[in-house]
């Protein structure tokens, strides 16, 4: 989760909580609050059932704030970039493993090219 206090109240109402009050409320326009109770009362996991009901309407709702700002609705994920120093005894197997896949790519590229002459000599007209 997120390292900021509110960076994770955000994600966790953006992911949990959205869905949930999404479903709830469309439930209660649907079937009025019969069919919000009926949600609790029937099923094992209520708040489970009501978040997979809810969940792509909460998207769009997602969707729509990141249209707004980039980064709102949909959290921007917080990466940390460093070079990695490269080893000091070089790769013995790389330049064999390169040589290989370049004379495997020259093979793959003459059949295309064959197959290319091919299909020129079939579509051209008779004369």
């Amino acid at each position: 989760m997120a390292s900021d206090p509110l960076d994770a109240l955000r994600l966790t109402l953006m992911q949990e909580v959205l869905p949930v009050g999404l479903a709830v409320v469309e439930r209660a326009r649907r079937g009025g609050p019969r069919d919000v109770i009926e949600a609790f009362s029937a099923q094992a996991d209520p708040l489970e059932q009501l978040r997979q009901e809810g969940e792509p309407a909460a998207r769009q709702v997602r969707e729509s704030l990141d249209r707004l700002q980039p980064g709102l609705g949909n959290p921007v994920m917080k990466v940390e970039v460093r070079d990695v120093p490269a080893d000091d005894q070089p790769d013995l197997a790389a330049p064999a493993l390169e040589a290989r896949e370049r004379e495997e790519l020259q093979q793959a590229l003459a059949r295309i090219g064959a197959r290319l002459t091919q299909l020129e000599q079939r579509l051209q007209p008779e004369a």
